[in-house]
């Protein structure tokens, strides 16, 4: 429905190549998955309903929250929400160079509350001021008796709903900050999570560059595991291929395009689409390696000493046809 109606909130992702990125992804139940997409939940969801509610996801996202709109249309029970965890985007850094304390997710102050609540009784009394001015300036205008019986009426109301609204003030800041507190507990378990780097796979489908993302995400991924990145165009993912070379610590690295084409199937009618789409996405995909590089420079070092010694040094057998045939 969001690849034909609106693709463009989904990243143009066709649902072939969403099916593909759960199978390259390994996506089953009991994995523990890393997931940063901005495709209003739907890749999130795909994950979810393959997982079965076993296993965990961890979800990065960009700004002030996750977006799950398409994941709320999926109708998951509460035991599946269980296992979802997200985390910042913005606290990625810091938790890579182990400067991540709970101090960065602390939620706001008890003051500002409070600050919200003078400010939203100021703004009742100035509303309430303001009504009764407006009331005493149409009395004199007024000269029925029942006009002004019903001017005293509106004056007189704002008061009595005074504290009602301020109550209900009271408990719409006491509701927010235990949500911010849950919040909270989340992103700890989820940074706790993290911290392991031992993720059974990666997921990445947004609207950013691919590269940055991908270096960064993929200290959080265990060895010998998948991980796939979509991207509406080639280019980005050309880069993010030659930087992965680069880099090393990934094998099978393959770039590839999903073809879909429609048929009709009719008595005697049965034959292809004439129009089909013209292109779902790109996927880079590939497996984590384990690096350890002094050993692999060390064992490096030592083979081209050894095949430079064999080179240099002749048989004996070689040196004495030489000297013979000289004399």
């Amino acid at each position: 429905m969001y690849y034909a109606r609106e693709p463009g909130k989904i990243n143009h992702m066709r649902y072939d190549t969403l099916a593909q990125m759960l199978t390259l992804g390994n996506i089953r139940a009991g994995n523990k998955m890393i997931v940063l997409e901005t495709c209003a939940g739907l890749v999130l969801g795909a994950m979810m309903e393959r997982m079965g509610g076993f296993g965990s996801i961890i979800q990065l996202y960009p700004g002030g929250g996750p977006v799950r709109a398409a994941t709320a249309c999926f109708g998951f029970p509460k035991s599946f929400l269980s296992g979802l965890y997200e985390f910042p985007l913005n606290k990625v850094d810091s938790l890579l160079q182990g400067t991540f304390s709970a101090e960065m997710l602390s939620p706001e102050p008890k003051d500002s509350a409070l600050v919200e609540e003078r400010n939203g009784t100021l703004e009742e009394k100035q509303a309430s001021e303001q009504e009764n001015e407006d009331s005493m300036v149409e009395a004199p205008e007024s000269n029925h008796p029942e006009d002004q019986e019903t001017v005293e009426t509106i004056s007189q109301d704002p008061e009595h709903t005074g504290p009602k609204e301020r109550g209900s003030k009271k408990d719409y800041i006491q509701e927010k900050q235990r949500r911010q507190e849950e919040q909270r507990k989340r992103h700890l378990e989820a940074a706790a999570l993290l911290s392991e780097r031992n993720a059974d796979g990666l997921i990445v489908a947004s609207r950013f560059h691919p590269t940055p993302l991908l270096l960064s995400l993929l200290d959080f991924v265990a060895p010998s595991r998948p991980f796939v990145v979509y991207c509406q165009y080639k280019e980005p993912l050309l880069e993010c291929y030659t930087k992965l070379r680069e880099r090393g610590g990934v094998i099978n690295l393959r770039l590839s395009e999903t073809w879909l084409r429609n048929y009709q199937v009719l008595p005697d009618r049965s034959h292809p689409k004439l129009l089909m789409s013209g292109g779902g996405g790109y996927l880079l995909s590939g497996f984590t390696v384990a690096m350890d590089n002094l050993k692999a420079d060390t064992s490096l070092k030592s083979n081209a000493s050894t095949l430079e010694s064999h080179k240099t040094e002749e048989p004996a057998a070689k040196k004495r046809k030489c000297l013979e045939s000289d004399s």
